[in-house]
């Protein structure tokens, strides 16, 4: 059996809700794993099961952070367990994002709901690095349910992220309406301006913001190859055994989970 099979012991160090059935959850584990931005690893609940989810922020190694939705059996088992229990964690698995020279780019970073995880451990790797600038724009149905909000505006006040929000709800609806927007995330992109020649982006959300936006960048002038996005939803084994994840021809657990778009368009089916 491939060791990648085997999964260590993780103790449970910090637990924070965030909304409803959404928590971010912490892990101290024995073999100091460092799980880059976009990259992911299997938790297991031993005697239940486990589940694959991408890193929410990029920490020490010998860390591992991840915001979990409630979704179901193994998750609520999760949802269950208290500060000092013991799980079982495998990885790192797949590539995450590896852009290209950030030193006088224009970092631009996407997300949609829970699409925000990956990306915050991203940004917390680029904010005050070579980057010229870094801005996000994050999008879900209600202001409510957009996650790490304070985290998010603080870096916005501090100068160090520009920070545009998209919500489905009225304005009307929420307290301070500065850059905020009444509608879809995807909208965002209109605002872009028409020189886009040192533009990075990033981009993590559901399938149908996919099937808009990527294509909607590329409009823009933005190189293929400088736009990416993380098919982390197809996840299942992590070591390209199982085949759930193969698109296109391509195991994206392996290869990815993050493909340029310029990757994306030879994969047939990947985003549809």
């Amino acid at each position: 059996m491939n060791v990648s099979f085997q999964p260590y012991p993780a103790t449970l160090v910090a637990i924070e809700s965030l909304h409803n059935d959404v928590r971010v959850f912490t892990f101290d584990h024995q073999q100091a794993m460092t799980v880059q931005p976009g990259q992911f690893a299997e938790i297991i609940l031993p005697g239940i099961g486990g589940f694959p989810v991408s890193a929410c922020g990029y920490v020490t190694a010998g860390t591992f952070q991840a915001c979990i939705r409630r979704a179901g059996r193994v998750t609520s088992a999760l949802f269950r367990c208290t500060i000092g229990d013991c799980v079982g964690v495998r990885g790192p698995f797949g590539n995450g994002f590896h852009l290209p020279d950030l030193a006088r780019k224009d970092v631009l970073l996407i997300a949609g709901g829970l699409g925000i995880a990956p990306i915050r451990a991203l940004l917390q790797s680029v904010v005050g690095g070579a980057a010229r600038s870094v801005t996000l724009f994050y999008g879900a149905r209600r202001a409510a349910e957009l996650l790490f909000l304070p985290e998010l505006e603080a870096l916005a006040e501090r100068g160090s992220l520009c920070l545009r929000l998209a919500v489905e709800e009225p304005l009307e609806a929420i307290c301070s309406p500065q850059r905020w927007h009444s509608g879809p995330v995807t909208d965002l992109v209109d605002a872009l301006p028409s020189s886009t020649a040192t533009l990075l982006v990033a981009v993590c959300g559901p399938p149908q913001m996919y099937a808009v936006l990527l294509e909607k960048l590329a409009t823009t002038g933005i190189t293929a190859a400088h736009i990416f996005a993380t098919l982390e939803r197809r996840m299942r084994c992590g070591v390209g055994e199982c085949g759930h994840c193969v698109a296109g021809g391509h195991y994206v657990c392996t290869e990815g989970p993050v493909f340029s778009l310029a990757q994306l368009r030879q994969m047939p089916g990947a985003i549809a």
